[in-house]
């Protein structure tokens, strides 16, 4: 007899609604971590370029970066209905479009940042979910330790994931982020992110019950 390998079950977990949330954010053990985490950054933000050397210099002109992480929706979040979870790898092209703009902690420079998301949805389905984003991005270089950076924008997706209530393959999708890139001594940074990301079909189709998500990204730049 022909030997199967076992099949491989992403494991369910309750659909994350805002009442779930605020319970998950009344954990002392989070709020205090979450707290400490804030308290570093602003503490960071403290730190001006004039006691070092400026996090991005205005001769870098484009960088790539590669992340990968997890997504799941928000139930009850706006219309969305359905819990749906995703693995995802990101590979990310930025190019500057300006000079070091501005002065003290805020002061940055704009950038044109281009996406082309590989997701797995995982749950409730198990498919591809491909697309192109183009998000305007903004870098912090007054920092000498860390680079916080926030983007916002979105493009077209396709997915043949059977997701109840999305009514088409083709959809489109807004995002905002923020995230933060650690130096190192060689020439990469490490990246921490969060984005939201909507996605529905615009009301092309019925239905259009639209995926309101949260994405926790990790990866590295060059």
């Amino acid at each position: 007899m022909p030997i199967r390998s076992p099949a491989i079950i992403w494991p369910k977990i309750p659909c994350v609604g805002l009442d779930t949330m605020i319970s998950f954010m009344r954990n002392r053990f989070l709020i205090q971590n979450f707290s400490i985490m804030i308290f570093m950054f602003v503490v960071s933000m403290g730190v001006h370029a004039e006691e070092g050397i400026p996090s991005v210099s205005d001769k870098v002109e484009n960088r790539w970066s590669f992340l990968g992480g997890y997504g799941i929706t928000h139930c009850g979040l706006g219309k969305t209905k359905v819990q749906v979870q995703s693995v995802d790898f990101i590979p990310r092209y930025e190019r500057f479009l300006t000079k070091t703009m501005g002065s003290s902690w805020y002061q940055g420079r704009h950038s044109l940042m281009i996406e082309t998301p590989l997701t797995l949805v995982v749950d409730p389905d198990v498919a591809p979910m491909v697309g192109i984003n183009f998000l305007a991005g903004w870098t912090f270089t007054g920092l000498n330790r860390i680079i916080p950076y926030a983007f916002a924008g979105g493009g077209p997706l396709y997915t043949s994931a059977d997701i109840p209530g999305l009514g088409s393959e083709l959809n489109g999708n807004y995002q905002a982020g923020i995230g933060i890139r650690f130096k190192t001594n060689k020439n990469y940074q490490f990246n921490i992110e969060y984005r939201f990301q909507h996605i529905s079909n615009g009301g092309t189709k019925t239905p259009n019950d639209p995926l309101n998500s949260s994405r926790f990204l990790l990866g590295i730049t060059f």
